[in-house]
């Protein structure tokens, strides 16, 4: 009677269950050398002792810190959080993905130096990162390589680059842009510009204009440089400013699609101080489907990227590596979001 005063232990269970304490651990993790009907004669005995697993203990044993790190990107913002809209949708199907497979969820932003991998699985605080954002991929580059070097388990959301070092989730942004651009050309607009860096330097964007130079050549159109427009970052002040830079050439537009929604917001507003209509003079198409994207002025028509799945994808991935096992780069399709941003043919904005 003593012994069941206290707090209920593994021997507890293996008394009551009459099998051993190894087994009962083995039948409370799932393995699957305890048959069925032991594992449901153990679960249940814990059950009725109100038995809980101690995942310090555990991990302790397994050498595990049962936690993974979800480190952010420090992105240029509007506000202090310096995090992308796009992520912070991303973040609860994470935390729930984790949580669900009994993982707890350390969040922080990723450090610019050489060793900071070693704050996370080299000290054991997590055994292993899921990485959102990266900025210049071409400067990041160097450091995953060296978690590659190092042994550190991660995974990223980004791009599927050939060669690229370790495992990444992404979205199809080819297929995306393309059909932003079919879409366009199916409403009879046939000056589009692009509005998004066009560089490896950020592969998500140099993606998604790649897909809409191959829609604009499939309808028999030129690509214009003309209609092009720098955008690194990924603000509204910076696709406020790409939009005025490419409305002063004084070439005709008569659609605009933007590489992400904060750039397609930052176009809108642009778009308005010129006295252009959306959709009626320029229609307009985004890239994400951020929440602020329905309630923009008009509502944005955009390429919505399955956050929740992808968050689910992202742990996945990464807890298959920790168990050792082989892991595939993924990408994900895309779903055009339709709303009215884009509408009827207009005349072209600007000279004819």
């Amino acid at each position: 009677m003593a012994r069941m005063k206290s707090k209920p232990t593994s021997f507890d269970i293996a008394y009551r269950a009459g099998v051993s304490q190894a087994t009962v651990s083995r039948a409370l993790r799932g393995s699957p050398l305890v048959n069925e009907e032991t594992r449901r004669r153990v679960q249940a005995v814990a059950k009725e002792l109100h038995y809980t697993v101690d995942k310090h203990a555990s991990s302790l044993r397994r050498q595990s810190s049962a936690t993974v790190a979800l480190l952010l990107f420090e992105d240029p913002t509007a506000d202090d959080s310096l995090i992308n809209p796009f992520f912070l949708s991303m973040l609860g199907s994470i935390t729930r993905a984790a949580a669900r497979l009994g993982y707890d969820l350390l969040i922080s932003f990723q450090q610019l130096s050489d060793d900071w991998h070693a704050d996370y699985q080299d000290s054991h605080k997590a055994d292993g990162l899921i990485l959102l954002g990266y900025g210049d991929y071409l400067v990041s580059r160097g450091r995953l390589e060296r978690l590659v070097q190092q042994g550190t388990h991660f995974v990223r959301w980004g791009a599927v680059v050939e060669g690229q070092p370790g495992v990444s989730i992404g979205c199809d942004n080819r297929q995306g842009g393309e059909a932003a651009t079919t879409h366009l050309l199916a409403l009879g607009r046939r000056r589009i510009a692009f509005v998004g860096a066009a560089s490896p330097h950020c592969p998500e964007f140099f993606e998604r204009y790649a897909g809409h130079c191959a829609a604009l050549r499939a309808a028999g159109l030129e690509v214009d440089p003309q209609l092009q427009a720098d955008a690194g970052d990924s603000t509204e002040l910076v696709g406020h400013a790409a939009t005025h830079a490419l409305l002063a050439r004084d070439v005709a537009i008569d659609a605009i699609f933007a590489a992400s929604d904060l750039l397609a917001i930052g176009a809108l507003r642009a778009l308005a101080e010129r006295g252009l209509r959306t959709p009626e003079d320029v229609a307009v198409v985004g890239f994400d489907d951020i929440p602020m994207a329905r309630f923009a002025a008009p509502p944005l028509t955009t390429v919505l990227q399955d956050t929740k799945r992808a968050g689910e994808l992202l742990v996945a991935s990464l807890l298959q590596q920790i168990r050792g096992e082989t892991v595939e780069s993924r990408m994900l399709p895309t779903t055009l979001v339709i709303r009215r941003s884009c509408g009827a043919p207009a005349a072209p904005a600007g000279p004819a």
